[in-house]
């Protein structure tokens, strides 16, 4: 029988092997869950909901939901935080904070009140409203909220993102599930000709020398693009790239430019 968890912390690390010193390769935020494919005595290999991402958490930080559950998320989309890069979350049972960064997801929230399992939460902030779904602009404002994020390998939040990971979850605010890495990416929505057919919202990836996309951005107006290299920057794109001021250099190599919503 399946088995299933749930992120209830702010921040969980998923690893590609089962130590703690092993690379980081994705993150849950508060809400997200996953399926349980293996239990070892530490350490769970799971498979997240949002991407279908493979990789191991600590086995400490795994908190069972059941399937009963697990399927009424799957029938209605996750609301997440808006506007707001942290916030509190109340445990009603014994009144204990849990700090939420943007992005996570609080399932079924009414009137600053949900449950995950036999748990109550309290919530008093901002959330997505449906009306905000697909809104490229508000993708974008989204986005602007990550300015000056150091870069951080796996990152998914305010205070560590990777360029996949800030699309993804720039996405997710607007009711988008995208995969986790650039160049899953890159296989949805449909290639523009020419870079002056982007609208903001759009997606710019970039390739290296063996032709393997390794790096994404979205596009903002009058040819710029807000994208994760050291920190969330806001660069200049031509059809060559990305081209660096500070390096007075280009420092990513235009592949394709993608539409992910028409």
């Amino acid at each position: 029988m399946a088995a299933f968890g749930i992120s209830t912390l702010s921040v969980i690390p998923g690893r590609a092997e089962p130590a703690d010193a092993s690379e980081q390769v994705t993150q849950l935020l508060f809400g997200e869950y996953y399926e349980v494919k293996e239990k070892r005595k530490k350490w769970i290999r799971i498979i997240t909901a949002l991407d279908e991402y493979e990789c191991w958490i600590d086995r400490k930080q795994y908190v069972e939901i059941g399937q009963k559950f697990v399927e009424r998320l799957a029938k209605q989309k996750f609301i997440p935080t808006s506007m707001e890069m942290a916030g509190i979350v109340v445990r009603e049972r014994d009144q204990q904070m849990i700090p939420i960064l943007l992005g996570s997801s609080l399932p079924f929230i009414k009137d600053g009140q949900f449950k995950i399992g036999d748990e109550s939460y309290l919530f008093d902030g901002q959330v997505q409203l449906k009306a905000d779904k697909k809104n490229m602009a508000l993708l974008v404002q989204h986005a602007m909220l990550y300015m000056n994020t150091p870069y951080l390998w796996g990152g998914r939040h305010p205070f560590g993102i990777d360029c996949s990971g800030l699309v993804q979850v720039c996405y997710k605010m607007i009711g988008i599930n995208l995969p986790r890495d650039a160049y899953q990416q890159a296989n949805l929505g449909h290639a523009l000709s020419f870079i002056e057919e982007a609208q903001p919202g759009d997606l710019a990836f970039f390739d290296n020398d063996e032709g393997r996309i390794i790096h994404v951005g979205i596009l903002l107006e009058d040819n710029y693009i807000i994208h994760a290299s050291g920190h969330v920057r806001i660069d200049r794109i031509d059809h060559q790239g990305i081209y660096n001021n500070d390096e007075r250099d280009y420092s990513h190599r235009l592949r394709i430019i993608k539409r992910i919503i028409d």
